[in-house]
């Protein structure tokens, strides 16, 4: 299984209200994950490791890229299913992306901010 890097981040958005809603769509409807409030805050990741904060105060510029990590295709295709849905705008539809690697699949969004937002998983490395 390939390492991660990052432990936890925060997000800062423009649109609170509407950024929420996108990302509990792409994540909690689309990628099975769950949303909690930590220190007032909304916060989404895999149960257990809900690591990204989303805080009032954007939106950051320039946009950043943004990849979560998924479990599987179906994560993937739900993160772009369901974040379309809640007002994402597509950027990739979900598929294999042999330029990066021989088995990454991967779909990307622009979030509320014009963040491109990718859910990725590196199919063959955890076969």
């Amino acid at each position: 299984m390939r390492p991660i890097c990052v432990d936890h981040m925060t997000l800062p958005v423009g649109d609170l209200e509407r950024s929420v809603a996108f990302y509990r769509g792409a994540l909690v409807r689309g990628m099975g994950w769950v949303q909690r409030s930590i220190e007032g805050l909304p916060t989404f990741g895999p149960a257990g490791a809900e690591d990204v904060t989303l805080t009032p105060g954007g939106p950051l510029t320039p946009p950043i890229h943004l990849a979560f990590a998924a479990t599987s295709y179906e994560q993937i295709e739900g993160f772009h299913r369901e974040g379309l849905a809640a007002g994402g705008r597509d950027n990739g539809t979900p598929g294999p992306r042999a330029k990066y690697s021989p088995s990454y699949y991967g779909a990307f969004l622009l979030d509320p901010d014009g963040h491109n937002v990718e859910a990725v998983w590196h199919a063959l490395d955890d076969a």
